[in-house]
């Protein structure tokens, strides 16, 4: 274990860090070791990685992946991060089918959204779609036209589907056709 009493580690102090990492504040427990205090940057790494469409950025097309993205730009298309969630900032402006586990609102929708967890819409929000998700939030003061589903969890929307078409009329045999 390595202790700042020590000979010979005179080179190696307690800030150096690796180029590139972001360093953490060190917090004494006791005698004389240090160890890590977590950060809002060391958390963040923990918890998953999140992408960022910035202010001036304008996408045109599909976009998929499999982290956190906050849209703070323009996107147009389609927006399809199965098993994540999906932010578009107050500055953000969708024009797109949204597909992830989770979307808050805080900035303009145009399009349908597919969550398989949530919806929340924020007061500053405005969302013109219709919504499938087991879960929908709407603030007072969000702007929301559309059609909402609310999905029960472990529902097989195929099966439903089964469920709710009308049968079709039995054929009629050839002879019968023929005497007609």
């Amino acid at each position: 274990m390595w202790k700042p009493n020590q000979p010979g580690n005179s080179s190696l102090t307690p800030s150096s860090s690796a180029p590139g990492r972001p360093q953490l504040p060190s917090v004494t427990t006791g005698g004389d070791v240090q160890t890590p205090r977590p950060t809002a940057t060391a958390s963040a790494a923990t918890t998953g990685e999140q992408a960022t469409i910035g202010k001036s950025l304008v996408i045109k097309g599909e976009i998929s992946g499999s982290e956190t993205l906050y849209i703070d730009g323009q996107v147009e298309g389609s927006v399809n991060m199965a098993g994540n969630r999906v932010i578009v900032g107050r500055n953000g402006s969708v024009a797109a089918n949204i597909a992830a586990r989770e979307v808050v609102v805080l900035g303009k929708v145009r399009g349908n959204i597919n969550a398989s967890d949530r919806v929340d819409v924020r007061s500053e929000g405005s969302l013109t779609g219709d919504v499938v998700a087991q879960r929908i939030s709407i603030e007072d003061g969000a702007y929301f036209k559309g059609g909402i589903d609310i999905r029960k969890p472990g529902a097989n929307p195929g099966r439903e589907q089964e469920r709710l078409q009308v049968p079709a009329a039995p054929a009629m045999p050839p002879q019968a056709v023929a005497t007609m």
